[in-house]
């Protein structure tokens, strides 16, 4: 009669369990599985894509090209079509567009990352606050999230940008050699404030699911404080969302951004930015040239980032993939 030793002893040996670890499959993070996901979402790559070929463009392109190129005036240049001389042509004092639209992108994209890092932090904070502390908190904040959403978000940038952006009150300013204007600085802080509602009522959401887990109880009854609690448990929960909406903020801030510039309440002279340069070529619209090639970089920076979103957002919430 064969026992059961036996039988495991006649059990093929790669079919017996290893207690060598490094034979042993590890587990895999939850971020490593959202990474390939995100590695296999085509528009997400070809979004970055565009995004790198964009940063390549006004980094590479400053160190071929010096800032005066950007500055340098010729009325007697002035409007002229795309040639060898001038690839994009020149504006309406003779300034050269291919150098505009280097360092205009430059102080395009610092303002769409830096509005959006003050728009996560103002509402992630606003968000953690109201979600976890309820109560006659969560109602305050969210009143004035809800009175804030109520009104145009760029009728409230106008009515700012009125008050701050006077240049008697906030001149300009160099920085490493370079000159900008003081409205560069009013305008992220304008975006950024004007902004945050959103992404306060998606972090509220999920702190009121994740503050009613199990690993929140046992750290309230082993006596951990609320804050080591937002920022040790609640806060990595809120990651992913966090995430989407701050990649998703760059692209609305550059827009924004250019909507103020169109409008001629953007950054001030001398900064270029793509907003401000669009906002010059209004009353020139047959010079094509002109509006054109900015308004292609904002295009593709803003669809680079979009397909970059809508990846990430697929990747950190499987439930969304099919």
């Amino acid at each position: 009669m064969t026992t059961q030793t036996d039988q495991l002893q006649g059990k093929p040996a790669e079919r017996v369990l290893s207690l060598d670890p490094k034979q042993n499959v590890k587990g895999v993070s939850n971020f490593a599985r959202s990474m390939r996901r995100l590695r296999k979402h085509r528009m997400a790559i070809f979004g970055a894509v565009l995004l790198l070929f964009i940063f390549l463009y006004v980094l590479i392109g400053s160190l071929l090209i010096p800032e005066s190129a950007s500055i340098f005036n010729d009325p007697r240049r002035a409007l002229q079509p795309p040639s060898a001389e001038h690839p994009f042509g020149t504006d309406v004092i003779g300034r050269d567009l291919l150098a505009r639209t280097i360092y205009g992108g430059q102080v395009s994209l610092f303002i769409g990352v830096t509005a959006m890092l003050v728009q996560i932090l103002v509402g992630t904070a606003v968000g953690l606050l109201a979600g976890y502390l309820g109560g006659i908190v969560d109602f305050l904040l969210m009143r004035l999230a809800e009175a804030m959403l109520s009104i145009p978000q760029l009728f409230l940038a106008l009515i700012a940008l009125r008050i701050f952006s006077d240049p008697t009150r906030f001149p300009d300013f160099t920085f490493m050699g370079r000159r900008f204007s003081s409205t560069m600085i009013v305008i992220v802080f304008v975006i950024g404030l004007t902004s945050w509602m959103r992404v306060s009522r998606i972090v509220r959401s999920v702190v009121l699911s994740v503050r009613e887990q199990e690993y929140v109880t046992a750290a309230h009854s082993i006596g951990a404080s609320s804050w080591r609690i937002i920022f040790r448990h609640v806060l990595p929960n809120c990651a992913a969302p966090i995430i989407v909406s701050a990649t998703l903020g760059v692209a609305t801030a550059i827009l924004l951004e250019a909507y103020l510039g169109f409008l001629g309440l953007g950054v001030r002279a001398p900064t270029p930015t793509w907003g401000n340069i669009m906002g010059e070529a209004n009353s020139y619209l047959d010079s094509w040239f002109y509006w054109f090639f900015p308004a292609v970089f904002i295009m593709l920076t803003v669809m680079g980032i979009n397909f970059l979103g809508d990846g990430l957002r697929d990747a950190f919430d499987p439930r969304s993939l099919k």
